[in-house]
């Protein structure tokens, strides 16, 4: 068991599986199938992401290092929150980038009965560490805790 500790951007808290990624997370072309054709298991639709393509990421601790792609990052994770098919967490081990955050926060903010903790600079160290299927518990804080 290891803990790291971190920025939080929407606070939260929760227990959930890690998937990992130690490449760019493209938002939009993660979700897009989901959200536009109803894929109620929210497989990772980004060929280009090998370590996650084809994964689920509902409920999941999805563990990154940062977000790239298209402008409309932040309005797909909100799109996610609102449909209830977003992660349970999003962990990053960099700065959050400014889309991704303010689709965090909004949804954080307007969505009901919807909770996704955020949590930015866990370190190159947390992402080296965690492995899909790891379990993680995010506390308000911006502890992580890897088992």
């Amino acid at each position: 068991m290891k803990q790291f500790k971190g920025r939080v951007i929407t606070p939260g808290e929760v227990t959930a599986e890690a998937v990992v990624t130690t490449e760019g997370f493209n938002t939009l072309a993660s979700f897009q199938m989901a959200l536009q054709f109803g894929d109620k298991e929210v497989k990772c639709g980004d060929q280009n992401n090998k370590q996650l393509h084809g994964k689920p990421l509902i409920n999941k601790a999805l563990c990154l290092p940062q977000t790239i792609g298209s402008t409309t990052g932040g309005l797909v994770l909100y799109c996610a929150c609102a449909m209830e098919k977003n992660p349970a967490c999003m962990l990053f081990a960099s700065h959050i980038d400014s889309l991704a955050a303010a689709g965090a926060i909004l949804a954080d903010v307007w969505v009901e009965n919807v909770s996704m903790p955020v949590i930015d600079c866990l370190g190159d160290e947390f992402l080296n560490y965690v492995k899909d299927g790891m379990k993680i518990t995010v506390s308000k804080d911006g502890t992580v805790t890897v088992e």
